[in-house]
Order: C-alpha cells, then sequence, then structure tokens
C-alpha cells in the first residue's frame, strides 16, 4: 500500500521544528552580544530571550563557543546575502553605494556583536582559534563581495590593497559608530572613497 507512513509525515515538522529553534537561538545570541557583551551573554539569557529551555539551547550548541561563533558566522552569512541582494546585477554599480552599503556592514548590531566576540577571544583561550578562523573566513567573502561589486581587477597592481584599505577604512568608521552617530563624516568619508575608487579601479 502507497503513501507516507506517519514516521515520515511527522519527521519533515519536526525537522523544519528544529532548524526554526536553532535560528531563533542564533539571531538571540546576536542581539545578547551587541547589548551586553560577552560577560552578559549567557546560554541561559540566550535562550530565555530565545523562548526556549536550556536544554534545548545545548542539544542544538553544545557549549557557550559554539553558540556564539555559530551565531556570528550565520547573520555574516545573511547579510553577505543581502549585500549581494542589494546588487543583483553584479559588477557595474554605482561606487559610492556599494561603498555606503559596505560601511552600513560595520555600524549595525552584527559589527557590535562580532566587536564583543573578538574581545572576548583575546582574553579566552577557548574562543581565540574559533574566532580568528571565523573573522577570516567572513574577511575573505567580505573582500569577494566588495570586488565583484566594484568591479575591480585584482590582477593590476595594489587594486588588492585599494579593496582592503576601503574595508579596513570601513571597520574603522564602525568602531567610531559604536560611542556615537558618526553619520555626518562617516557620509562624507564615504564620499571621498568613492571618488578615489573611482579614480584607482579604472
Amino acid at each position: 500500500m502507497g503513501g507516507v507512513t506517519t514516521p515520515e509525515r511527522e519527521r519533515v515538522p519536526k525537522q523544519d521544528r528544529s532548524r526554526a529553534t536553532r535560528q531563533r537561538l542564533l539571531e538571540a545570541a546576536v542581539a545578547c552580544l551587541a547589548e551586553h557583551g560577552w560577560a552578559g551573554s549567557t546560554v541561559s539569557v540566550v535562550a530565555e530571550r530565545a523562548g526556549v529551555s536550556r536544554g534545548a539551547a545545548q542539544h542544538h550548541f553544545p557549549t557557550r563557543e559554539d553558540l556564539f561563533t555559530a551565531a556570528v558566522e550565520y547573520v555574516a552569512e545573511e547579510r553577505s546575502t543581502a549585500l549581494r541582494a542589494l546588487f543583483p546585477e553584479g559588477a557595474g554599480q554605482d561606487r559610492r553605494a556599494v561603498v555606503t552599503a559596505l560601511v552600513d556592514l560595520y555600524t549595525g548590531p552584527l559589527f557590535r556583536a562580532a566587536l564583543h566576540l573578538w574581545v572576548a577571544a583575546s582574553n579566552e583561550d577557548q574562543l581565540r582559534p574559533r574566532v580568528t578562523e571565523l573573522e577570516a573566513r567572513v574577511g575573505r567573502e567580505t573582500h569577494r563581495i566588495a570586488v565583484d561589486l566594484l568591479g575591480a581587477d585584482e590582477s593590476r597592481p595594489g587594486v588588492r590593497e585599494t579593496v582592503q584599505g576601503l574595508l579596513d577604512m570601513a571597520r574603522g568608521l564602525g568602531l567610531a559608530n559604536l560611542l556615537t552617530d558618526d553619520t555626518g563624516r562617516r557620509d562624507r568619508v564615504v564620499a571621498q572613497w568613492a571618488a578615489l575608487l573611482d579614480e584607482a579601479l579604472d
């Protein structure tokens, strides 16, 4: 007799529920890290914010380090996807719009959360190698996206360093924005960098 057995019917919703729980935990972890820093972001705090039990949280992420590195990676991937979606045509976009979008990556809660993770990693031996590896991976992906969207030819001398300089500058603007609203100065810096990129990349 054909048809789907009861266990098979139940498995799909259970997988969906599991995926949804995991996603809620990741989003809650980033929000907690951005708002409370490493010291104030325990698995219990995140689980409560996500509306799940501590046991369920530990089922998905056995350690605190697992949870927070996965959370920052998850949101970084989401932001990369969103950044590419802003420019579906890829290269050849208005460079000022691309620079603005890249700088925006470093002025939101993801950057704040990542920064808390970096600071914690500088003092936590268990966390440091994981965060170092994660940051290298996220950095490579962001660099790749920047090269694509700017239409940069990295075979030309100095182009790779110019793109890297843009990302380093964007990170610096993100740091400046942590303490005060830096919008006015940031807009002027973005305009200048866009002009410099037009000169350097064309």
